[in-house]
């Protein structure tokens, strides 16, 4: 992809055609705050480029039936969401429809050269099943907080090794297009925003709930990234006094008391100690227990199991409470690994938010779990992207 929008309202065009599809220029102009005779030069003008297409007859509103456009269908995005035990690589089309995805477990700890290595032959991989010549862009995200401009991880607790490395310029050579990086929950949200459960609302948080956990925060159909990158950041936001040591260097942090990986831990003490049969015949068998062990014993009514959940899911129900009264959202949106709990979770989150914010804030505040799962920060790279790419140069 060579070609950019030249300026506003063609980007504010490709920006539809992305969203809603295949459309008529009597549709596109119902949106758009252009007179007819400049809606015609603007869409010619990107015709010309290649980025849109005509797409067959548009529907008759009387008079002479026009063609659809649509944005051009060899377009190909690559999205690859890094996260702390695993990497997911999508290729999207320009409407952001995921063509192929694959999912390889990976520890971020050994380094962004060994990850980018793997991340690079997944899609690589992805390249030869046909779906995809080549990329017009990437998106990239990182289980940390990012220097957005830059597309340089800071300081990330779980992340050693990844301070200042210049993943946008590094992944940009190597894959021969532009790249955007972002903080990964941020990416997740605005998958979710893109395809999945807040497709309708401007003003919502996206809490993911993984190894570490993090809030993505969308106002106004945006994504906020505060001053410096680190808006979101509420795995450390303090839940308990003189609590448990955190990655970060303090104690008592949201994500020291309930994390995934916080929940493996506390799952195997029980299970250790010899208060739960299911999660000591399970760590007997593989080892050593995960989320997902503990969802199974909590599935098969292991009274242990469930008092981990809940009382996790207390802890999060009292950090996203203050962030309700604080920011009066639409939606809390739920995801990451640990959903794998399942509705457990969001009871115990929901209970706490209703009982702790204001009825105000809380009278017609829906908490869900995210819709598309695994796919949601590939979807929210490949939208981080186009964003890029559907601006004026």
């Amino acid at each position: 992809m060579t070609a950019r929008p030249a300026n506003r309202h063609q980007a504010r065009l490709l920006r539809l055609l992305r969203d809603g599809g295949p459309n008529s220029r009597a549709q596109l102009g119902d949106q758009i705050d252009l007179s007819r005779s400049k809606l015609a030069v603007e869409v010619d003008r990107l015709l010309e480029t290649g980025l849109v297409v005509a797409d067959g007859l548009a529907a008759s509103r009387g008079g002479r039936r026009s063609h659809n456009i649509r944005l051009a269908p060899e377009l190909r995005f690559l999205g690859i969401d890094i996260g702390a035990t695993s990497i997911d690589v999508a290729v999207t089309n320009a409407e952001l429809e995921v063509l192929g995805h694959l999912n390889h477990p990976m520890d971020v700890r050994e380094g962004p050269v060994a990850v980018f290595e793997q991340a690079l032959s997944m899609a690589a991989k992805l390249r030869s099943t046909g779906i995809a010549e080549g990329f017009d862009g990437a998106g990239i995200g990182v289980p940390g907080p990012v220097r957005f401009p830059e597309g340089v991880p800071v300081a990330p607790p779980i992340m050693p090794g990844w301070d200042g490395f210049p993943v946008r310029e590094a992944l940009s050579q190597e894959l021969g297009c532009p790249v955007m990086v972002d903080n990964d929950v941020n990416l997740m949200a605005m998958g979710e925003q893109h395809a999945g459960v807040a497709r309708s609302v401007g003003d919502f948080l996206c809490v993911k709930i993984g190894t570490g956990i993090g809030c993505g925060i969308v106002v106004g159909g945006e994504v906020y990234r505060g001053t410096t990158g680190s808006a979101g950041d509420i795995g450390h936001i303090q839940v308990q006094a003189d609590g448990r040591p955190c990655a970060c260097g303090n104690n008592g942090c949201l994500e020291a008391h309930f994390s995934g990986a916080a929940l493996a831990r506390d799952a195997e003490d029980a299970a250790r100690a010899g208060r739960s049969e299911e999660l000591a015949a399970r760590l007997a068998a593989a080892g050593h227990l995960t989320a997902a062990d503990v969802a199974a014993a909590a599935a098969a009514g292991d009274a242990t199991s469930l008092a981990l959940i809940r009382e996790g899911g207390n802890r999060v129900g009292q950090v996203i409470a203050g962030l309700v009264s604080f920011f009066n959202p639409g939606l809390v949106v739920i995801g990451g690994g640990v959903t794998g709990l399942g509705h457990n979770l969001l009871a115990s989150v929901r209970t706490q938010v209703y009982r702790q914010s204001l009825p105000l804030a809380t009278g017609n505040l829906p908490i869900v779990l995210g819709e598309l799962g695994q796919t949601a920060g590939v979807t929210g790279a490949a939208r981080l992207i186009s964003d890029h790419l559907f601006s004026p140069a």
